[in-house]
């Protein structure tokens, strides 16, 4: 049985990745602010968080694994982009993950205080997912510190940007991935499985109801146009799936006869690697929010793809010597 601490925990793709490899797994504590997300992340996996009477003398928090990705927002270039065109243009860089800065990014460090707080124990492996502009020259800063915090906690720390699509999704995502082993050998990314990127036809549905079709004429005006203003038309995969579709920049599907229509919840889920019956399992516990169901749509878009967890985590347990709890 291996253990997992999930923090900024979303709608639990690390324990999804688990799960499809056939590794059985317990959260020991999952974490996550989003009420929505935490609604999904409960009826997704209600088969085993049925309730137990337990006590807190002896809790355990001793995860074999733990997994983070703090809010990017603060970090990513298009949320830069958005205080650009509110500034005229001039892009503000903020304070980004600076501890004490009081932005979301900085929630970073509340790992690196919860290791510290676990005492003689940490957790044998430590990933940690972000958007790659953590590695641009305004962000760099931190993303160092952070990797030396690490190494001070006794980790060795690696890092790789990772793109979906080279894991079978039809969807061009690259994010960072650092994986922090405790002890001196350091992570290899080098012979990760990949997987040769599905059809995306594999994940759309044939038809969607019209409530999906591009009705805006703000949307339909900037088809195939570029800059922040646009809408791209998807053709082999999908570009990075974010928490709303319905606004520019956006992405569309060609439907022909002049009619193009966006993403459904559905497909999103898809393209980030979760099973239908996933989803199924999340849509239940959720009402539509005007002509969608837009907390989906989020919870897709703050997500981290599935078949990447799948990847690090066949190398981490399958293909090392890591003793897991019986």
């Amino acid at each position: 049985m291996v253990q997992i601490l999930e923090l900024f925990g979303g709608i639990g793709s690390p324990r999804c990745a688990l799960r499809n490899i056939g590794i059985p797994v317990k959260a020991i504590d999952y974490v996550e602010i989003d009420e929505k997300a935490v609604r999904s992340y409960n009826a997704m996996f209600s088969e085993e968080l049925r309730y137990k009477t337990q006590s807190v003398v002896g809790w355990n928090l001793k995860p074999d694994i733990l997994i983070h990705g703090s809010p990017c927002q603060d970090f990513s270039i298009a949320g830069h982009q958005g205080k650009a065109k509110a500034e005229g243009g001039r892009i503000n860089r903020g304070k980004g993950a600076d501890e004490g800065s009081g932005t979301r990014s900085s929630l970073m460090w509340e790992t690196i205080h919860i290791i510290e707080q676990m005492g003689e124990w940490r957790p044998r492996y430590v990933i940690w997912e972000n958007v790659k502009n953590v590695l641009s020259r305004y962000m760099r800063a931190n993303f160092d510190r952070y990797i030396k915090e690490m190494e001070r906690l006794g980790y060795s720390s690696s890092f790789k940007i990772l793109d979906a699509r080279e894991f079978g999704l039809p969807q061009a995502r690259e994010r960072v991935f650092t994986v922090s082993t405790l002890g001196e050998k350091a992570f290899s990314f080098d012979d990760l499985i990949k997987t040769p990127m599905r059809d995306i036809k594999e994940f759309l549905l044939p038809d969607a109801p019209p409530v999906y079709d591009v009705t805006q004429p703000s949307v339909l005006s900037v088809i195939g146009e570029k800059g922040i203003r646009r809408a791209t038309v998807i053709q082999d995969y999908a570009y990075t799936i974010t928490a709303r579709q319905d606004r520019t920049p956006a992405q569309v599907i060609d439907m022909g006869n002049g009619r193009y229509r966006y993403l459904t919840e559905l497909e999103c889920w898809r393209l980030q690697g979760y099973t239908d019956e996933d989803f199924k399992a999340a849509a239940a516990v959720h009402e539509k929010n005007g002509r969608y169901k837009m907390a989906l749509y989020k919870q897709a878009g703050n997500s981290i793809p599935v078949p990447i967890f799948e990847s690090l985590f066949r190398k981490i347990l399958l293909n090392q010597t890591m003793e897991v709890k019986k």
